[in-house]
């Protein structure tokens, strides 16, 4: 009887915006995505010590961070400057970093506060965090079936 190794996943999902970053993390198994913390943006050394703590907590391997295409599914002026926070980011904290269109995550996340009867105004760090969290979220539903497809072809 074989055993197949189990595979810990550990991905931190990161919705890049000017003034906060939402950051989510995922359950060793890769299944769940959850917020975690909102980050106010001060400079960029003290928003690299910030991730680097949970980084290095969680014991990171991937940062996957929500691209903000346009609806047309460009890259436009928003998604470029993602583009480069993301990999300054990546290369500070010494992690393979991994892109995932973000379109409406953040209209979904506001559509969760309203339903839990929340104010979207009042809680935009929320915002944030479930936005990452839907980001992370959706690739680690990519990397499942990505991994239930080629275990078909074996």
């Amino acid at each position: 009887m074989s055993s197949r190794p189990s595979i810990r996943i550990s991905a931190l999902g990161l919705d890049l915006g000017r003034r906060r970053i939402g950051v989510a993390g995922c359950d060793g198994t890769g299944l769940i995505a959850t917020g975690l913390t909102t980050i106010e943006r001060t400079s960029f050394d003290a928003d690299v010590a910030k991730l680097r703590a949970i980084v290095v907590e969680r014991q990171v391997q991937t940062l996957v961070v929500g691209l903000p295409y346009t609806l047309k599914g460009e890259l436009g002026y928003q998604a470029r400057q993602v583009q480069k926070l993301a990999w300054r980011l990546a290369q500070a904290l010494d992690l393979p970093l991994v892109f995932v269109d973000e379109r409406l995550t953040s209209i979904a996340a506001r559509d969760l506060i309203q339903q839990e009867n929340r104010s979207p105004s009042r809680n935009k760090g929320l915002i944030d965090r479930k936005a990452a969290a839907l980001i992370l979220q959706q690739w680690l539903d990519e990397q499942r079936s990505a991994a239930l497809t080629q275990a078909r072809k074996t």
